[in-house]
C-alpha cells in the first residue's frame, strides 16, 4: 500500500491550495479516505474525511467552509482544496486510509502559510 501527498508548499494568508495524495496497492474505491495534519508541538488533527462513493464528506470546525475534500476513483486519488489559508493551517498534511485490521499512511505534504 502506498499513499503519496503532494501539492504542499508556502502560501500567503488567504490563499489557496490543493493537495493530493495518490493512492495505490489497494482497492482505493471501496475505503473512506482521510486527511490529517500535524503541526509543529501539536497533536495530529483529523481534518476532513470522505466515504468510499463520496457521498459523505465532514470536516474539523476549524476548516468548514474553507476547505473541499474530492476523490475521483477512477484515477485512485483523493484531494483537498483549502481556501482562505491561515497562518493556524501550517501543519504537515497527511492522507489516511484505516479499517479494522490496517491504519495506512502518507508521508506527509508541508504546508507553510505566512507574509
Amino acid at each position: 500500500v502506498q499513499l503519496v501527498e503532494s501539492g504542499g508548499g508556502l502560501v500567503q494568508p488567504g490563499g489557496s491550495l490543493r493537495l493530493s495524495c495518490a493512492a495505490s496497492g489497494f482497492t482505493f474505491s471501496s475505503y473512506a479516505m482521510n486527511w490529517y495534519r500535524q503541526a509543529p508541538r501539536k497533536e495530529r488533527e483529523l481534518v476532513a474525511v470522505i466515504t468510499s462513493t463520496g457521498g459523505m464528506k465532514d470536516y474539523a470546525d476549524s476548516v468548514k467552509g474553507r476547505f473541499t475534500i474530492s476523490r475521483d476513483n477512477a484515477k485512485n486519488t483523493v484531494y483537498l482544496q483549502m481556501n482562505s489559508l491561515k497562518p493556524e493551517d501550517t501543519a504537515v498534511y497527511y492522507c489516511n486510509t484505516a479499517g479494522w485490521n490496517f491504519n495506512y499512511w502518507g508521508q506527509g505534504t508541508q504546508v507553510t502559510v505566512s507574509s
